[in-house]
């Protein structure tokens, strides 16, 4: 009789106990607590002195691989999974749709960015500010906008309709000169500091700058983006956590996951040169995602009689979802995290090799941590 039920019994189907139900409940406000500690402490410490240079490059860059690897273990590789579960049946075998859908996440990303700019930059000429998205160009706000450069400002020298949007470095140079017929000594001191800051990319700022609305619209972008794949990525995990029958090693796994993706969140957010209008943007993204986990964890646990995490459109829904938001991260993190923040900042290509090989370090082993949680989860 049992070899007839088994026999007739449904593989794709998943039998949800009721195990653990105290800790389900219990993990939601753990895994708020957790993913706001992580996201909010760079934002929290951003202007204090007792915290060094290194101490938020570490944060900053360390959150770049975490970025990065999320795409890759904890995206891409369970959405291939996914969509080729037994448990699917025709479209969905003849085709390897998870890199075809995380190539078109990509795609989306980049013509909705390049539309962006686009408009933007049209709408802020019309207003009199040129404003250009080449990293070569030294008026670029994009290119600067991830690496505590000081912001941009408008100089105010010129009629209000020839403004132009200026590095604070280009101002600060233009003062130098201002002196170099009444003290030498001064101007000397003035070219060692421009060249001190050239080459190891710091990030000292004047009292009086504010950072102009097209580094803040790039900026918001920027993050936009990464923020909207890492919601898509925490409900999901966190609905999987809410049903799943292997529950401790997987919430173990996400404590630390939800931290340190947070932590990568956070340090974006926190270096953000934001008009005062737009400054509570960086702790309303900082709550919206350290909520997004525990609603999924919540949506589980009711869900649990009812959900089958193993069926067919369980597998296709969080497939599609996980595939998509693995080619947003794919895009944030090679092209805004590392092409932008490195490769096309003309600032970090001058750093010494010190510091270079830090951030490269701090990179890596965002990556290899979270590659290891994969192991896992």
């Amino acid at each position: 009789m049992s070899d007839v039920e088994a026999d007739t019994s449904d593989p794709c189907t998943l039998a949800n106990d009721d195990s653990h139900q105290g800790l389900r409940i219990g993990a939601i406000f753990i895994i708020l607590v957790t993913s706001l500690a992580g996201t909010m402490t760079p934002i929290i410490f951003r202007h204090s002195s007792s915290i060094p240079t290194p101490v938020f490059d570490f944060a900053k860059y360390f959150g770049s691989g975490v970025i990065i690897a999320t795409a890759f273990i904890h995206l891409l590789a369970p959405a291939w999974d996914e969509l080729t579960s037994e448990c699917l049946s025709g479209t969905w075998t003849e085709y390897d749709w998870a890199p075809a859908i995380a190539m078109a996440a990509v795609y989306g990303i980049f013509f909705a960015e390049v539309a962006a700019y686009r408009i933007g930059t049209k709408r802020l000429e019309k207003l009199g500010v040129n404003y250009s998205s080449h990293a070569h160009d030294e008026t670029d706000a994009h290119a600067h906008t991830h690496n505590h450069d000081p912001p941009l400002s408008v100089d105010t020298s010129v009629p209000a309709h020839q403004h132009h949007l200026h590095p604070s470095s280009s101002n600060i140079h233009s003062h130098s000169h201002a002196h170099e017929d009444t003290d030498p000594r001064l101007q000397a001191i003035s070219e060692k500091h421009l060249k001190h800051d050239a080459e190891s990319g710091s990030e000292s700022e004047t009292v009086n700058q504010l950072p102009s609305n097209a580094e803040a619209t790039a900026q918001l972008v920027a993050v936009g983006v990464l923020e909207f794949g890492v919601v898509l990525h925490s409900i999901i995990i966190g609905l999987t956590l809410g049903v799943t029958d292997e529950f401790i090693t997987l919430f173990i796994v996400i404590i630390f996951h939800q931290m340190f993706e947070g932590l990568g969140l956070g340090s974006r957010l926190a270096v953000l040169n934001l008009p005062k209008k737009f400054h509570y943007a960086r702790w309303v993204a900082a709550a919206f995602y350290s909520i997004c986990t525990p609603i999924g964890v919540a949506i589980g646990i009711g869900a649990r009689n009812s959900y089958n995490g193993n069926g067919a459109t369980a597998n296709i829904v969080s497939g599609i979802l996980d595939a998509t938001s693995a080619g947003i991260l794919l895009y944030t993190g090679l092209v805004e995290l590392m092409a932008h923040e490195i490769l096309l900042n003309p600032r970090m290509m001058k750093a010494k090799n010190g510091r270079l090989a830090y951030i490269f370090i701090c990179m890596l082993l965002g990556s290899g941590l979270m590659a290891l949680l994969g192991r896992w989860a």
